[in-house]
């Protein structure tokens, strides 16, 4: 008469948590510590501990700089702008299609900021991600004296789940950084997400990249599956400068007159 097979022994979620985290010290003497009391808070700590340097981490490498949170943004001041797909964009879903998103709009308008709070959240979320102007990016790119260094610098903009590359369009630059720039967004084009920000329409990228071959192609892979947000409006750091001077000009205003005041 033919046994039934034992069934498999009930897995321990202790351990495999410490497995998890690779403690093989721990692993190798599990049978004696497995009942301590102080396993379950040790293992927990142990998890906490390296959630918030694995944080700490993605933060430093995202560079993502000074920015004011998404909450501040003053939707009223742009002229256009559409608030239900830039909220849509916080979702974070458009990282699992992978998609792209591109911020078009003039200097000023909120397109970084947006950017911004979208490479922090991913951040938050676990994602691996980094902020960078697009002069930084090239320039860095041109930089490397030989395609071996190349090739381990294009990793570095290759790898993140999710790259933003602020301000294309605000300087001009040649071939060769056309062609490093579609090299970045081909290898990450539907595999993971780019966020590009820029104050010209795509029609005027042949300005920005004057005399590149590969601009229509760089388009093409840009928007094959992207999602575009298009600002209008004057700038809101502007707005901003002229409030502060108009403060200041109502604190002195204010001074001048309580001096006048105590002399009489």
């Amino acid at each position: 008469m033919a046994t039934s097979p034992l069934p498999p022994a009930p897995a321990d979620p202790l351990r495999e948590r410490a497995a998890r985290m690779k403690l093989f010290g721990l692993l190798a003497h599990w049978e004696e510590h497995a009942s301590a009391p102080w396993l379950a808070t040790i293992l927990e700590q142990e998890e906490v501990e390296r959630g918030k340097r694995s944080l700490e981490r993605r933060v430093r490498d995202a560079r993502v700089g000074r920015f004011k949170p998404i909450a501040d943004f003053d939707w009223t001041w742009p002229t256009e702008v559409d608030r239900e797909l830039v909220e849509e964009l916080f979702t974070l879903e458009f990282l699992k299609t992978p998609a792209n998103v591109v911020l078009v709009g003039p200097s000023g308008i909120g397109k970084s900021m947006i950017a911004q709070n979208l490479v922090y959240q991913a951040v938050l979320r676990g994602c691996s991600a980094r902020f960078i102007s697009a002069s930084d990016l090239l320039n860095d790119l041109v930089a490397q004296e030989s395609a071996a260094a190349l090739g381990r610098r294009l990793r570095r903009y290759v790898h993140p789940n999710l790259l933003a590359i602020d301000e294309v369009g605000y300087l001009s630059y040649d071939a060769r950084h056309a062609d490093l720039l579609f090299q970045v967004v081909s290898r990450r084009a539907e595999q993971r997400s780019t966020i590009i920000t820029t104050n010209r329409v795509f029609r005027d990228w042949s300005e920005v990249f004057p005399n590149a071959s590969c601009v229509v192609a760089l388009v093409d892979r840009l928007v094959q599956r992207a999602e575009i947000v298009k600002l209008d409006g004057e700038s809101y750091r502007l707005k901003e400068a002229k409030e502060r001077e108009a403060k200041r000009a109502a604190e002195r205003a204010a001074r001048a007159s309580a001096k006048t005041s105590k002399k009489r």
